[in-house]
């Protein structure tokens, strides 16, 4: 996952809303089940759509009230620490 990545989609997220984000995951979701896609582009398509979802769950922080510099760190901490794991 790329912060940058993140807080671009948060802010595009912020202005539009949730649901554009939440369809195009579905719509990549749906792509990585063409057959003849090679892994590394398998591997982009896996890259945004987590990209994505992280946006989404900062999102929820960010309307539960959680600052949004608070909650993109303690996502990307919690992150982190899954991948050390």
């Amino acid at each position: 996952m790329k912060l940058p990545v993140i807080k671009h989609l948060i802010e595009f997220i912020e202005q539009n809303d949730a649901d554009f984000v939440l369809e195009t995951i579905e719509t990549l979701e749906a792509l990585t089940e063409v057959p003849s896609l090679k892994d590394e582009e398998l591997d982009v398509i896996g890259e945004l759509i987590s990209n994505m979802y992280g946006a989404v769950e900062v999102d929820k922080l960010i309307k539960e009230g959680t600052p949004k510099k608070e909650a993109l760190n303690g996502f990307m901490q919690r992150v982190l620490g899954s991948i050390d794991k």
